[in-house]
């Protein structure tokens, strides 16, 4: 009897971490099957890449502030039905975008879908801790979190053949078909109902109607300033001096509410300053794998058929790493898997600042794999330090969690490719007018590497001026590639200072805390005595 009444208990774990899993990777593959590959949709819609990049600004815009409202919405109408609604939402929307070439309709449909994905996360992480027995909450919440990171790695291995079916209609086809997956196991698995509490109050959407268009302008000068140039365009100041207004005006309101949607003096304080810091830090040098090491094989020349080795290696380690950090995590040591991620990201950056223009993806299989493992272990760590001394303030609390964590995970990651964007551009620019200050035709050896490139047309250009022409011109690509590379290795040694530095901030605070609480142990049988 005992093993026929434990059956159905097994069958229902397993669902729950089959929808949990579903769930993860639909909202990782929404946001990785585009922005990696921004290169052949904005050659299909027309756009520059100034242009493009609004897409992805569009689905961190939404995504970003869409928790300010979403954790509220849960608790008083259930989650479901705002994963109905917000799912829905992106299926009309995308259906919709199907129809039409432009670029206008592509931000609508990534805006839509980061709403979507605010839901699918949520949800994932909940499917995944009711999937595991309560005394493993934290597996649950490690694996809750960690499976829309195995999407980075998938996205590359499936997109090359969805460009080729549909173009980049495929993408968004994918996209469509996953989340009527999704739509379909919500409804028929839903999570057990929790009780319900009226959460909303009018005074809440005036804060939003301030926090999100302060976020999203911010997120357009971090996205946009790399392209426009920071000092060359004046709408990203008058667009941050508005953020800045609005996020104020925001902050301002709830400090003056009885009930507020942001707890903002508990986001003040020391620790949730810390942990904003570091989520913010570790995205920054986390952007060592996809602004980093991934642009510089694309502006190599290699696709993503080409990187098919190095994303299964990169798809194993992460998921090794998911495994790894939710069957040792402690939630008494959450630091460990951080402090341990920042030494990887370290020699995995400087052993990548010694590429050259001849690297290609196997040569990197050592350090993105480390890069992929490390970012699998922090992210949970995380979400379990700040998801804990949330719930031990009260459930009205985590909307704040939420909200400070998904804000500093976007914001982070756009910072990150901004920060990095900016250094390889300046260093870039840097190299280029070093390596031709030294050509000149007084060099033998310019001189015959010019003849050598021009006799690459001797056969179809008969013209000696044009051919001489065109050499310079091949002369010109090999001196960019030449500075690309070499400005890509000034960006992985500044990841690496910049994760070491990042890593002793940590320890030193792990220490702090541990003396602390030595004293306060110390203290205690003295006070009994």
């Amino acid at each position: 009897m005992a093993g026929v009444a434990l059956q159905p208990s097994r069958a229902r774990y397993f669902a729950y971490g089959a929808v949990s899993i579903l769930l993860g990777l639909t909202q990782g593959l929404g946001f990785n099957l585009i922005n990696n590959n921004l290169p052949w949709i904005q050659g299909s819609l027309g756009a520059y890449s100034n242009e493009a990049a609004w897409l992805a600004t569009a689905y961190t815009a939404t995504n970003a502030t869409i928790a300010l409202l979403a954790i509220k919405f849960r608790f008083q109408y259930g989650l479901r039905l705002f994963a109905d609604i917000g799912l829905g939402l992106f299926i009309v929307v995308a259906l919709a975008h199907l129809f039409t070439d432009d670029l206008r309709s592509a931000i609508a449909v990534r805006a839509a879908a980061g709403v979507a994905a605010t839901a699918l996360s949520t949800l994932a992480l909940l499917y995944m801790i009711n999937a595991v027995p309560e005394a493993k909450r934290p597996m649950g919440i490690a694996l809750g979190v960690g499976w829309s990171q195995l999407a980075a790695p998938l996205s590359r291995l499936v997109s090359s053949d969805l460009l080729q079916i549909g173009q980049w209609h495929g993408l968004y086809l994918l996209e469509i078909g996953l989340s009527l997956l999704c739509l379909a196991a919500v409804n028929l698995m839903p999570l057990p109902p929790i009780p319900r509490v009226k959460m909303f109050q009018a005074r809440d959407f005036l804060t939003f109607a301030l926090f999100a268009p302060g976020v999203a302008l911010l997120c357009a000068v971090l996205s946009q300033g790399r392209f426009v140039w920071w000092f060359n365009a004046p709408w990203l100041g008058w667009s941050l001096v508005a953020a800045i207004i609005l996020l104020s005006a925001s902050v301002l309101l709830e400090l003056h509410r009885e009930k507020p949607l942001l707890h903002v003096r508990w986001l003040t304080t020391s620790d949730m300053l810390r942990l904003a810091v570091i989520i913010l830090l570790f995205r920054i040098v986390l952007s060592e794998q996809g602004v980093g090491a991934l642009g510089f094989l694309q502006a190599m020349g290699v696709n993503n058929d080409q990187m098919r080795g190095l994303s299964w290696v990169m798809c194993w380690a992460t998921l090794a790493g998911v495994i790894g950090v939710a069957v040792t995590i402690n939630p008494a040591r959450v630091s460990t898997p951080a402090l341990i991620a920042l030494l990887l990201i370290a020699a995995a950056a400087w052993s990548d600042s010694r590429l050259t223009s001849l690297t290609r993806p196997e040569q990197m299989y050592v350090s993105q794999g480390l890069i992929a493992f490390a970012s699998a272990l922090f992210l949970p760590a995380a979400m379990l330090a700040g998801f804990s001394r949330a719930m031990r303030q009260g459930q009205e609390f985590i909307v704040s969690f939420a909200v400070i964590f998904g804000a500093g995970q976007s914001l982070g990651a756009l910072a990150g490719s901004a920060f990095l964007g900016t250094l390889l551009t300046i260093r870039q620019r840097a190299y280029t007018s070093q390596i031709v200050e030294h050509l000149t035709l007084a060099d033998p050896q310019v001189v015959a590497r010019l003849q050598q490139y021009a006799g690459v047309y001797a056969g179809t250009v008969s013209d000696a001026a044009i051919r001489q022409a065109e050499g310079v011109a091949l002369l010109a690509q090999v001196v960019t590639r030449e500075a690309t590379a070499l400005a890509y290795g000034d960006v992985f040694r500044v990841i690496a200072v910049l994760s070491l530095l990042v890593f002793f901030y940590l320890l030193a605070v792990r220490l702090r805390e541990d003396a602390r609480t030595r004293r306060a142990n110390a203290l205690i049988p003295a006070k009994a005595v």
